[in-house]
């Protein structure tokens, strides 16, 4: 699994990982955003995006 140092770095290297994060919705983004530094791979992208569509968190 590739890992990254953060979601920005992420975002600019893997066009799947952006392309997913684009088609979040808004407030789900601004969630992760404010989270970015703990977020370095996909899998943790889908994790957190899919635990904050369930209202999780």
């Amino acid at each position: 699994m590739e890992r990254y140092h953060n979601l920005t770095e992420m975002l600019a290297i893997n066009h799947a990982a952006h392309a997913y994060f684009d088609d979040l919705p808004d407030y789900v983004r601004e969630m992760i955003v404010k989270r970015g530094d703990n977020v370095h791979s996909p899998d943790e992208l889908h994790g957190y995006a899919e635990k904050l569509l369930r209202g999780d968190d």
